[in-house]
């Protein structure tokens, strides 16, 4: 019997048959720039075992791909678009010039900032059709920014969706930061990489994908450039802060996939970075078979279901 088929059974069995048909799953997704492409094997993973997670936060990355996730896009359609805005140097270039630019008016209003605008981006590399609020969004998704002028995170879970996400993945110094519902938003990653306190919201177990890398790759590198040297800072930053984070809300299942060799701006190497995670989806998928079927056995206890 299929796993699906097994947690619709046992749904029906304790009186919770909902729109997750059995445990109610939250996901974590974290952010890492292009790193955070390994992000899409993983929900694939879950489409094939038919699960679907009833609450999903994301950091930066996590928050846009999450975002799709959140709007129905399956795994495969997640993988299709990305490919298809991300799969060359040219077709990145493209689109970033004409979010810069945006025609010659654009050129001569504005000259050519060295920083990208967040929303712009946000906007062309999202598909069609992409819902303009979160009530539009088919599981509920909290968006994690930080608001520069507070030092404190903020959560999105209502509203407008381009700019929360925006303002999640606004990378200081290389995107503008997004003015937004009364804060000045820079990437999520600063306070909170890995969002396991907004997926840990009424769910019978958490996973969280954390995508920020480690320092195998480049243990005994010296000759790191200036870039290499911002984004590594940032990384053991981002790691410090979801080591404290996972002390508080531990998840039931973490996956750190090793992205150390890819840079963290290395979109057009997405097919790469898609098949290097694909060697980890059959562990992933043990593992969360493993937690399934425990819930299944009654060795995992449900959560309440709240009074509505």
């Amino acid at each position: 019997m299929a796993l699906a088929d097994k947690l619709r059974m046992k749904g029906a069995e304790r009186g919770r048959m909902n729109t997750t048909s059995g445990p109610r799953i939250g996901v974590a997704l974290g952010g890492g720039s292009a790193r955070g492409l390994t992000h899409i094997p993983y929900i694939e993973a879950m489409d094939e075992l038919g699960l679907k997670p009833s609450v999903i936060s994301g950091t930066s990355i996590g928050a846009l791909i999450g975002s799709g996730w959140a709007a129905g896009m399956s795994g495969k359609e997640l993988r299709e678009h990305s490919f298809e805005v991300l799969g060359t140097l040219r077709t990145i270039a493209a689109k970033l010039w004409a979010t810069q630019i945006r025609g010659i008016g654009g050129l001569l209003k504005n000259g050519i900032s060295m920083q990208l605008d967040a929303t712009s981006i946000v906007d062309a590399f999202s598909p069609p059709g992409f819902p303009k609020e979160f009530k539009d969004l088919k599981v509920p998704l909290y968006v994690v920014a930080t608001d520069f002028q507070s030092w404190h995170q903020v959560v999105f879970n209502s509203g407008l969706l381009r700019p929360a996400i925006a303002g999640s993945l606004a990378i200081p110094s290389f995107f503008k930061p997004v003015i937004y519902n009364n804060h000045i938003l820079v990437d999520g990653g600063v306070v909170n990489p890995l969002p396991l306190d907004q997926a840990d919201i009424d769910t019978d177990f958490l996973i969280g994908i954390d995508v920020a890398g480690d320092p195998s790759a480049n243990i005994s590198k010296t000759d790191h450039k200036a870039i290499d040297i911002w984004f590594g800072s940032a990384q053991i930053m981002m790691h410090s802060l979801t080591a404290h984070m996972m002390a508080a809300y531990p998840p039931d299942i973490y996956i750190r996939p090793r992205v150390a060799q890819f840079g963290a701006m290395e979109f057009w190497r997405v097919r790469e970075i898609i098949r290097h995670a694909e060697a980890e989806k059959d562990r992933f998928k043990w593992m969360l078979e493993s937690k399934v079927e425990a819930y299944i056995q009654n060795r995992v206890q449900p959560v309440a279901t709240p009074p509505r």
